[in-house]
């Protein structure tokens, strides 16, 4: 039994069960033996996940590419702000502005890079790892306002959600209880009025069906777009649009655990030790920074914006390195990073000089219909 396991017993015999989005936050967060929370999150190969700054450095000169082709956009303003939400040990970071400082100097000297890191373990790392190369803040709302992007990756698959799921006649909410000594899921009502609104505007599907809703991926939205003065909200992850996350094939929904870049079994056995993920559903999220004062402007699988970086990245007179070829087809490739990762680009107050490099060749993102009820 994890620390936590017996956290949560106990709390369960006082109180009674409790949703699951406060168990996963807790799971992940909490500061003394949440997966994220403690530091003991392990990623990279040797890791319990792989992600795209996992594959080495070129990830991070791609996007300082797609960084410094924004300054320029805004008209190479003398205060350029990049921040960095789910930094983690900072190695992006550091990748970013070593390319900017050998390859765009003039955006170097005017970028101030800050970082928003509420976890004491991965701040005081990030902070070894960069020095004075960046500012830390603990909060979105610490953030002064600013012209320039804020960056994510795999920011908003790790924020915890509500399971739901659809009785036939109501939407009923998942909650971790507690029988014959072990934590399990159990319905109950939906908890509180955000929640109900939120299900209240899904698709119809089949009785039985569960999935997830992430509110606070929506309040992240806001919270964002009320930082952003000028310039762009770049967030890359894995998920769907609203049509492919509620297909009937996908009715036992898209939270996964994992440890040791293997999947678990049962996301309520060890919690604490292992990662807790769930697809972010990005319609909902487009539909949210609609009403907050952005703009879509782009939206595409991870395959053609990294297409799109590549073409300013790989010179046709010069001769590539076979170490960022290799890294490249990784992120690229549909049977790797290509296809599973999303890039969304929302715009606030930028010049409309077309689309952004990453998303020459994305498809013009068409917002749905009414959901059919």
């Amino acid at each position: 039994m994890t620390n936590l396991t017996a956290i949560f017993h106990a709390r369960i015999a006082a109180s009674g069960p409790i949703p699951f989005c406060d168990f996963m936050a807790a799971a992940l967060y909490d500061p003394a033996h949440g997966y994220y929370g403690s530091g003991r999150a392990a990623i990279g190969r040797g890791g319990d996940f792989f992600t795209n700054v996992s594959v080495g450095p070129l990830f991070g000169r791609l996007l300082a590419r797609q960084f410094a082709e924004m300054w320029v956009r805004l008209g190479r303003p003398g205060d350029f702000t990049i921040v960095e939400q789910g930094a983690h040990r900072g190695d992006f970071a550091r990748d970013v502005l070593e390319w900017l400082r050998a390859n765009a100097p003039e955006c170097r000297a005017a970028t101030t890079y800050r970082i928003v890191e509420p976890v004491a373990t991965l701040r005081e790392v990030q902070q070894m790892a960069l020095g004075d190369s960046a500012v830390w803040q603990a909060r979105l709302d610490e953030l002064p306002r600013f012209t320039g992007v804020h960056f994510s990756n795999e920011l908003l698959d790790a924020m915890p959600v509500h399971l739901v799921k659809w009785a036939g006649a109501e939407w009923l909410e998942r909650y971790v209880a507690v029988r014959d000594e072990a934590l399990v899921l159990a319905d109950g009502p939906l908890s509180s009025d955000a929640l109900r609104s939120a299900v209240a505007a899904l698709p119809r599907v089949p009785a039985g069906y569960v999935t997830e809703v992430n509110l606070e991926a929506l309040a992240w939205v806001d919270a964002v777009a009320g930082r952003l003065q000028s310039g762009w909200v770049l967030a890359i992850d894995y998920g769907h649009v609203r049509e492919e996350f509620y297909a009937p094939e996908r009715s036992t929904g898209t939270l996964r655990a994992y440890s040791g870049q293997r999947l678990e079994g049962d996301p309520l056995a060890r919690p604490g030790e292992v990662d807790l993920t769930a697809h972010v559903e990005f319609t909902s999220v487009i539909e949210r920074a609609a009403r907050a004062g952005l703009e879509c402007a782009g939206f595409t699988d991870q395959h053609h914006f990294m297409v799109g970086l590549g073409q300013l990245h790989f010179r046709d007179d010069a001769v590539p390195e076979m170490a960022e070829l290799r890294a490249y087809k990784t992120l690229m490739h549909p049977t790797m990073m290509g296809t599973s990762f999303h890039a969304l680009a929302l715009a606030k107050e930028a010049p409309d000089a077309g689309a952004l490099a990453g998303f020459k060749f994305a498809r013009p993102f068409q917002m749905p219909a009414p959901v059919d009820r």
